[in-house]
């Protein structure tokens, strides 16, 4: 068969260690063979980013606003010891939290089910998608620490020079402060993407915070929920059979532990941040997550959920041999090509993207699987593939399909 042809790029963010590994061997048995690729690259590296003082995250995320639907290999977010590793001119923010500020998204972050892995809740049926809000609060905040007595104060000056005061604490003795912030524009393009998406997969969607306690702060998210629903996507929601509540965060967590799943869970910067990562733990893996920033202005930018794997980077680093799971980055890729098939009306690249993720599905659960997943699978003797030969045992059941 004749290679899909594409009328638009995908922006492609390559990455970092592992994955980056990984990026290219997909690229070179999943998609090149199959697809007249074209994507417009940007190589989020970090020792690419440090060339260029950051430069290239800024702009990989205006070409995203360009053209709509990008592709992230995961990248490190660095911290004192890799200054040293990498010798890099300054610790550089998370290219993530700088994409997504730009793009104003709301990330929304989905198991992927198979049948042979069962999730540790036991009356887990369906997946649970967490929509992780994606600006300010702990994210954005300013931090000091009090070397000893005096009084804090919270101060905002508006524009004409008037000063509001809020105490925060008079210290007795030395301690720390912290200053989080948000915006009610983001605050409402989150709410708007969460109802979108939503009403997109016809699923239920919770909102939770602590409003109960943080009575300006938090009750200002919930206030700004409630309104757009009633003006906006109430009639919508209640056409389709759809249902928007509010709950506290402490609730929705026990909540969330006794349900079916099969609805999204909206939550602030940082419960979202926490609560993705125990939801793809609690079914099966980091490795088996997807992840899709999505902009109410309709930009995409879809990744795996899960980092670098440094570990298993040093590991080949040595000639080692690593069985790396590599399926939420296939997925971040088959998301990224459907939506683009979608927006240029290709239903070749739809197909494709459908196939591909079939092909991975399929693959696991005839037992042929990476390493972490053989640790936790139901099937008994399950062979156990290395990184790259998972890889093209995916691209093989894949050719069948096609």
């Amino acid at each position: 068969m004749g290679k899909i042809k594409m009328t638009t790029p995908l922006v492609e963010m390559d990455g970092d260690e592992m994955m980056r590994i990984l990026w290219k061997i997909i690229k070179d048995e999943l998609l090149f063979p199959f697809i007249d690729l074209k994507t417009e690259y940007y190589d989020l590296g970090l020792e690419h980013r440090n060339e260029t003082d950051d430069r290239v995250t800024f702009e990989s995320a205006e070409a995203t606003k360009k053209y709509g639907v990008a592709v992230k290999c995961a990248t490190i977010t660095p911290n004192a010891a890799r200054m040293t590793e990498y010798d890099l001119k300054e610790m550089w923010k998370s290219p993530n939290g700088t994409i997504r500020a730009i793009l104003d998204g709301t990330v929304f972050r989905t198991p992927i089910p198979v049948k042979c892995i069962e999730p540790c809740v036991k009356n887990w049926k369906k997946p649970i998608t967490i929509a992780r809000h994606a600006y300010g609060d702990v994210y954005k905040a300013s931090e000091m620490k009090i070397p000893c007595a005096g009084k804090a104060e919270l101060v905002f000056t508006d524009e004409n020079g008037n000063e509001t005061r809020e105490l925060i604490h008079n210290f007795k003795s030395a301690g720390i402060i912290q200053g989080q912030h948000n915006i009610e524009q983001s605050i409402e393009s989150f709410a708007r993407s969460c109802f979108n998406y939503a009403i997109d997969t016809k699923q239920d969607l919770w909102f939770a915070s602590k409003d109960t306690i943080s009575k300006k702060y938090d009750h200002t998210f919930k206030d700004i929920f409630n309104e757009i629903y009633e003006t906006e996507y109430a009639d919508r929601f209640k056409a389709l059979g759809i249902e928007y509540f509010y709950t506290l965060i402490d609730d929705a967590v026990a909540r969330v532990m006794k349900s079916e799943g099969g609805y999204i869970w909206a939550c602030k910067n940082y419960d979202g941040d926490v609560m993705s990562d125990m939801i793809s733990s609690a079914f099966g893996s980091l490795a088996m997550m997807t992840s899709v920033l999505v902009s109410p202005d309709g930009y995409y930018e879809y990744e795996a959920a899960h980092g670098t794997v440094q570990r298993h980077y040093y590991k080949h680093l040595k000639g080692e041999e690593t069985s790396t799971n590599s399926v939420a980055t296939i997925f971040a890729w088959t998301g990224a090509l459907r939506k683009r098939g979608e927006l240029d009306a290709n239903p070749e690249l739809v197909h494709f993207a459908d196939c591909l993720e079939k092909a991975c599905i399929e693959t696991i659960e005839s037992g042929k699987m990476t390493k972490d997943l053989a640790l936790i699978t139901t099937i008994p003797n399950p062979v156990v593939l290395n990184s790259e030969n998972f890889i093209k045992t995916v691209r093989e059941n894949l050719k069948k399909m096609l």
